[in-house]
């Protein structure tokens, strides 16, 4: 896969070189009225591109650095759970309950007076 990512660098490398090579003519840019800028037609494409491209690699990079940081905190929870999960349990022996109801002549008295 590296290799296939390189060819295709050196492709798009070269193909920017040779466009460059034959489109190296002045260009005349004017910034504002009264300000004009002369320089070469590639530098003008290069810097149209980062102008474009840099917010969009900001925009990323920050996405990237939060989804990070939410991944890392739930790892973190995950690894906690798993810890509290496998402690071990101290089992306290609880006394027998009496589910046996009592007899109703314990409850009512039958002595007569």
């Amino acid at each position: 896969m590296g290799i296939l990512r390189t060819i295709i660098w050196v492709s798009l490398t070269a193909i920017l070189v040779i466009f460059a090579m034959a489109n190296w003519i002045p260009v005349t840019v004017t910034i504002w009225p009264g300000q004009v800028l002369d320089t070469k037609l590639p530098v003008l494409i290069l810097t149209a591109f980062l102008i474009g491209s840099v917010p969009m690699w900001i925009a990323l990079r920050t996405t990237r650095w939060s989804m990070k940081r939410r991944l890392d905190a739930s790892e973190r929870q995950a690894a906690d759970l798993r810890a509290l999960a496998n402690r071990p349990v101290e089992v306290t022996p609880t006394p027998p309950v009496n589910d046996i109801p009592p007899a109703p002549s314990d409850l009512f008295s039958t002595d007569k007076p």
